[in-house]
């Protein structure tokens, strides 16, 4: 895993961000992907469906998810009303119509991020609450050595002072145990994406 600069993000001509000119660029996180080549990224995402997941991270990580979820609901932040389609529109009412018809993306009840759209190079998710409005975006771009790897970026609105000071708090918990575990599953996921199963129904692309 390597940070990269935010410019990384911003000087590529992603779709996301004629969509979402109003979020700002919060991380961008590169992971090695040995071998890929330009039209693996749906191998990709099948590996991390397989094998990625918070049930299956580390014990640091699920507890940080797990303490989270408990201030959230002691606290009213992730309630139905502070959720898209209540506090903030989902950027999927953004989406130009040949976008929006196309396949969303694979949804899950262990994944709190919800798709918005995919493509052969892009997948989008989105959470809001009562802190801000997140958007995980991964992209498929071409590395230094050659290979394609799996570019993160994670984009936000925050919602006032309160989302400011929230995404500050939380900054090292992602920087020094969520992203590095993150790192390590997906990665390995990459080098046993072999092994995946194939996907049933819509998610099989």
């Amino acid at each position: 895993m390597a940070r990269l600069a935010k410019t990384t993000h911003s000087e590529h001509p992603w779709i996301i961000r004629r969509l979402a000119p109003d979020f700002e660029v919060e991380d961008v996180w590169a992971f090695r992907t040995p071998g890929a080549g330009p039209d693996d990224f749906p191998a990709m995402l099948r590996a991390m469906r397989t094998y990625g997941g918070i049930p299956r991270q580390t014990r640091p990580v699920t507890f940080l998810f797990a303490v989270r979820w408990k201030l959230g609901a002691l606290l009213g932040w992730d309630g139905p009303a502070t959720g898209t389609g209540a506090r903030v529109t989902s950027l999927r009412d953004r989406l130009p119509d040949d976008l929006h018809d196309a396949y969303p993306g694979y949804d899950s009840d262990e994944m709190p991020l919800k798709a918005v759209y995919e493509t052969d190079t892009e997948a989008v998710r989105e959470l809001a609450n009562k802190t801000v409005h997140t958007l995980m975006h991964l992209g498929w771009a071409r590395g230094a050595n050659g290979d394609h790897e799996l570019r993160m970026t994670v984009l936000v609105k925050p919602n006032g002072w309160f989302g400011r000071l929230y995404m500050a708090a939380i900054a090292p918990f992602r920087h020094l145990v969520v992203y590095p575990a993150l790192t390590r599953q997906w990665e390995r996921a990459w080098l046993h994406r072999d092994d995946s199963p194939t996907e049933q129904g819509g998610a099989n692309r």
